[in-house]
C-alpha cells in the first residue's frame, strides 16, 4: 500500500493511523521503520505514540539505542540502530527480553540488526520527495497481512477520529 504525506503532520497522522488499526491481541508486534535521513521514520513513530496515549516528548532513541513506552494494552519498544556497527551488539543490550507478547516494537534502521531481529509483521518504507514523504507499506506475517487489510480499509475510516493521509 502507498500513501503521500505532504507534511510532518501528514506523517504524524498515519502513524496515529496505523496505531488505530493495529489487529487487536496480545501477540507481539514488529514494525520496521526503514528510510534515509529525514525521511520521516520518527515522526511516524511519533504520529504512533501519540495516538497509544504518549503525552510526554517523542525523540528518536539514536544515542540509547531504545526506550519503552508503557501504554494502555501494549508496552511499545521504540529502537532507533543507525548507531549499530554490528547487529551482534543488541545482544548486549537485551532487546530480546522485550520479544514477547502485549509488545510492539517500533525499530527504524533494522537494517542494522540484521538476523538479530524478529521479522517484521509491517514494513513501512518512507522516502522524501519534492511532493512530500511517500509512504509503502508491505506486511512479513499473517498479522501483518490483517492490519495491512485494515489500514487500507476505507471503511474503517470512520471508526477512528482521523482518516488515513491520502483518502
Amino acid at each position: 500500500m502507498r500513501w503521500l504525506a505532504q507534511t510532518s503532520e501528514d506523517t504524524e497522522a498515519f502513524g496515529a493511523w496505523l496505531a488505530s488499526t493495529r489487529p487487536a491481541g496480545e501477540a507481539l508486534a514488529v514494525v520496521y521503520l526503514i528510510g534515509e535521513l529525514g525521511a520521516g521514520k520518527t515522526t511516524l513513530a511519533r504520529g504512533y505514540l501519540r495516538a497509544c496515549g504518549v503525552a510526554g516528548p517523542v525523540r528518536s532513541p539514536t544515542y540509547s539505542l531504545l526506550e519503552i513506552y508503557d501504554t494502555p494494552g501494549v508496552s511499545i519498544l521504540h529502537a532507533d540502530l543507525f548507531r549499530v556497527q554490528n547487529a551482534a551488539e543488541l545482544d548486549g543490550i537485551g532487546l530480546r527480553e522485550w520479544a514477547r507478547p502485549a509488545f510492539l516494537w517500533l525499530v527504524e534502521w533494522p537494517e542494522r540488526g540484521a538476523g538479530h531481529l524478529p521479522q517484521p509483521d509491517l514494513s513501512v518504507g518512507l522516502s522524501a520527495g519534492t511532493a512530500g514523504h511517500e509512504i509503502n507499506v508491505t506486511a512479513g506475517t499473517a498479522l501483518g497481512v490483517r492490519w495491512l487489510n485494515a489500514l487500507s480499509n476505507p471503511a474503517l475510516a470512520s471508526l477512528v477520529e482521523k482518516p488515513p493521509p491520502g483518502t
